[in-house]
């Protein structure tokens, strides 16, 4: 599914337009990065949790010209599946 036909289903679902429903979805995808930026996290209670995690430096390896690169360490957003999303998906 991609993001027009998730848009599509909101407003079916919640009876909207599909412009309010639009406005509504880039809200909330803008206010989980938001709060990811500062380093926060978004829990909704039985769909899961979005949150920051660590990525440690690394070694990494060019495949064109077998040189070794050093891959700084990096913030990388999370997702973690709440119990009624594993229960909806099993």
């Amino acid at each position: 599914m991609n993001k027009a036909e998730l848009i599509d289903r909101i407003a079916a679902s919640a009876e909207i337009s599909k412009a309010a429903a639009g406005r509504a979805l880039d809200a909330t995808i803008t206010t989980v990065k938001a709060s990811l930026k500062k380093g926060g996290s978004v829990s909704l209670v039985g769909f899961g949790t979005f949150y920051v995690g660590k990525r440690a430096a690394r070694v990494g390896r060019n495949p064109q010209t077998g040189a070794t690169l050093k891959i700084k360490a990096a913030k990388v957003p999370k997702f973690r599946a709440g119990k009624g999303l594993k229960d909806a998906v099993n």
